[in-house]
């Protein structure tokens, strides 16, 4: 049966790759104790078989620290063997010790690899709960391990006695014999217990591996809204990138709107400008109805090309920032100005048309309602802008 989460959720779905990593930042990664028990039990039978080698060496300078020199003072003396006695001691367990810790380390590397995790190492207050520690002794983990347990045993056990009950009948004999016939029949014992005890570990730590693994495996599984929410953190919302998308398309539709609006800017009547960044193209004809038309628009690059069009042209540019992000803003090229932009377009054609005929007029005001004055952005502008 799937494991299930806190909202009673079945966690069905292999794990992503972002759960794994995350679960490595918690600490989380495979390890196998039984693994741990029969690689460095191992390492520790070959150490005690290699220190036969050497052990006349070391037997001999530890011999030396019982040896007292008459002529070397009390307190001198002390000093000397306690130094000696310490280099001694560091160089048998740097010979035992480091062959161990390459052996653990190299155990976990392979099982489920190396990783520090400072998370780890936190305190966390839930695992003072009693009521989490109690559901722990008796939870399925528990359960197994126990069994784990008892199948160590089961297996030494047996392994022990098939071995004993192949040599029972020379076993029986050792009496009849003599010291050194006991001493050859327990050399030739002896190492077949300690094989077939390693045979017994290493079934049971292949057993554990395994099953830790299944249970790591099991411990990341996810739930379809997992999943989802993990989808939604790394990607995005489907919603907001379809907006998003939707977005871009009418701006790339936009842009091709008003790069092709250039050609219309024969037909305008006047050019509002930013002066440079914005450029909006006009087109109103007196005495006909309808309000004034925005042939051609642009923002710059295009606003450049419209206003360069626009001088070969004869056509009046004139510069109002408000008024030409206002337009901006607000219209659609082949479309008539917004309503709110009448009285300020009707200003500045008005200027336009006077001093196209001529005429010395002082430069009108040309008030902007104040939602229509945008910044380069487009966003309105505060009082402080």
């Amino acid at each position: 049966m799937a494991e299930e989460n806190e909202d009673g959720q079945e966690k069905t779905e292999e794990p992503s790759q972002r759960k794994i990593e995350k679960a490595k930042e918690d600490g989380k990664v495979l390890s196998s104790k039984e693994m741990f028990v029969f690689t460095n039990i191992s390492m520790g039978l070959v150490l005690m078989f290699a220190f036969f080698l050497v052990a006349r060496q070391y037997l001999f300078e530890w011999a030396d620290l019982f040896v007292f020199d008459s002529d070397t003072k009390l307190d001198d003396l002390y000093s000397i063997k306690s130094n000696y006695a310490l280099w001694y001691y560091l160089k048998v367990s740097l010979l035992f010790g480091t062959p161990i810790f390459l052996v653990t380390l190299g155990t976990q590397i392979a099982v489920g690899g190396i990783n520090f995790a400072p998370k780890a190492m936190s305190f966390k207050g839930s695992k003072l709960n009693p009521i989490k520690g109690f559901k722990n002794i008796i939870s399925m983990k528990s359960l197994v391990e126990l069994g784990k347990s008892i199948l160590k045993v089961c297996l030494l056990m047996g392994t022990a006695t098939y071995v004993i009950y192949l040599y029972l009948p020379t076993i029986i004999r050792i009496s009849d014999g003599n010291l050194n016939s006991a001493l050859e029949t327990l050399k030739k014992l002896f190492p077949l217990l300690l094989i077939a005890s390693l045979i017994a570990l290493a079934t049971i730590a292949a057993i554990d591996y395994f099953w830790q693994r299944y249970q790591h495996i099991e411990s990341l599984k996810m739930t379809r809204q997992e999943q989802k929410d993990e989808f939604k953190q790394t990607e995005g919302s489907p919603e907001v990138k379809q907006k998003i998308r939707q977005k871009q398309m009418e701006a790339s539709m936009a842009s091709a709107a008003q790069r092709k609006s250039v050609e219309n800017v024969s037909e305008a009547t006047a050019i509002i400008t930013n002066p440079t960044h914005f450029a909006v193209a006009l087109k109103y004809i007196v005495g006909e109805p309808g309000a004034p038309e925005v042939v051609a628009m642009g923002r710059g690059n295009i606003a450049q090309e419209i206003i360069s069009r626009g001088k070969e042209k004869n056509i009046t540019v004139y510069r109002s920032p408000l008024l030409a992000r206002a337009l901006f803003f607000t219209s659609e090229i082949g479309k008539e100005i917004s309503e709110k932009l009448y009285s300020a377009v009707a200003v500045a054609l008005a200027y336009i048309y006077k001093i196209d005929k001529g005429e010395l007029v002082d430069e009108p005001q040309i008030d902007i309602p104040e939602d229509l004055r945008f910044n380069e952005n487009g966003k309105v502008m505060k009082d402080k802008d």
